[in-house]
């Protein structure tokens, strides 16, 4: 028998449907928006365009927008996320492929550079206009955007750690990240007018063997 302070329980079970049931169209209204935003970055080639046109795009309100999305900063930010967890999908499946530790960091280092790398023909704004500004004015929500990818080379740093691949005294969290803003770095200002490199551009190999091995001699 329940308790007077507690709530009856076929009431507990319809509000807990209810929440589900808010939840999931909650879900289905933001992924129209992302949706709609998305298409119209691939139709730009930019981040250029406002909130009226999502909401038109989608066919959904305005109200509907501010409900769920703070401004378009928000929306954006919300993509960049969504391409940054695919990214680091992409690169685990490709490396799952591959038995060795170092075989698999190095599948994991090339393949994030050549993600990273600006590309004309692909039209990635998020990345190339999106990213740089965010870096600057929000730090801390870059490092959230970027958690799926740091885990993943924690991971892999880790194993090659397992298997005596990595230096005694190295920290697989740190060399993890230290690899990854060197990667994006690289990747993100190759091929830049003034780059004295941009007629022979860095490799993924080189970029692979600049992190694996340093420019130290051995």
């Amino acid at each position: 028998m329940n308790s007077p302070s507690e709530e009856p329980a076929w009431k507990q079970r319809a509000v807990e449907r209810s929440i589900r049931t808010a939840k999931v169209r909650a879900g289905q209204r933001v992924q129209r928006f992302l949706d709609a935003a998305q298409a119209i970055i691939t139709e730009k080639g930019s981040t250029d365009f406002t909130v009226q046109e999502v909401v038109d795009r989608s066919r959904q309100s305005l109200r509907s927008f501010y409900l769920q999305f703070d401004g378009k900063h928000e929306l954006l930010l919300a993509l960049f996320e969504d391409a940054l967890s695919r990214a680091a999908d992409q690169i685990r499946a490709a490396t799952s492929a591959r038995k060795d530790p170092l075989e698999r960091l190095k599948v994991a280092v090339t393949l994030l550079f050549e993600l990273s790398r600006p590309d004309p023909t692909a039209r990635r704004p998020l990345f190339t206009d999106f990213a740089p500004q965010l870096l600057i004015s929000h730090p801390n929500e870059v490092k959230v955007a970027h958690a799926p990818l740091v885990a993943l080379f924690c991971e892999l740093m880790e194993d090659a750690a397992k298997a005596g691949e990595l230096r005694k005294d190295a920290n697989p969290r740190r060399l993890a990240a230290m690899t990854m803003q060197t990667i994006m770095f690289i990747a993100q200002s190759s091929g830049a007018p003034d780059d004295e490199n941009v007629h022979s551009p860095i490799s993924g190999d080189e970029v692979w063997t600049f992190c694996s091995q340093g420019f130290a001699r051995h």
